[in-house]
């Protein structure tokens, strides 16, 4: 009878665990994002090994380019008006002939910048905050399933909340039952 409480209690615990993990990520990936204004991405490659290794999801807050510093790490876009994004930190500022504000970025595992200067039309936001390994989640998920997700996960939260208040109800009524029986 301990043993079977003991397991009951357990996969509880561990039901619980999981449920709120999986909606700790949902918050974390989909829903600050959105409320903020942000962007989730992300991380393909190496090049910005080890503060961002590949599999980070990083969320990017849209920035005014004088706002950009040195040290920032941005997300921008490869070539102006094409969907290839990269995400690197700003090594080095500067001005073109038209006296137009440019930076120069560069992987933290790379050894020398990237070769085109970024300019202020490309950047799509600066890092806001990064969650190691969740962006193959955020990868597998098209924004319509993030979405869905997020139903999901509310669906399933409050049915299992439901499941678990009605057993605690039941669970009161049949002991009030057994004292007033005695």
């Amino acid at each position: 009878m301990v043993v079977r409480s003991f397991f009951r209690w357990f996969g509880q615990v561990l039901a619980w665990l999981l449920i709120l993990s999986v909606a700790a990520s949902v918050v974390v990936a989909v829903i600050i994002p959105r409320i903020a204004g942000a962007t989730p991405y992300t991380i393909l490659t190496g090049s910005m090994q080890p503060e961002l290794p590949p599999g980070t999801l990083v969320v990017v807050r849209p920035v005014d380019a004088d706002k950009i510093s040195i040290g920032s790490v941005i997300t921008y876009q490869l070539e102006s008006g094409k969907a290839t994004n990269v995400t690197h930190r700003v090594v080095s500022q500067g001005f073109n002939s038209k006296g137009g504000l440019r930076f120069q970025t560069q992987g933290d595992a790379n050894k020398v910048p990237d070769e085109n200067w970024v300019k202020p039309i490309q950047i799509k936001g600066q890092k806001w905050y990064a969650v190691p390994h969740l962006g193959y989640v955020n990868n597998m998920l098209a924004r319509e399933e993030r979405q869905m997700a997020v139903y999901v996960v509310a669906a399933l939260l409050l049915g299992y909340a439901a499941f678990e208040l009605i057993g605690a109800i039941r669970d009161r009524g049949g002991h009030r039952r057994t004292t007033a029986d005695s």
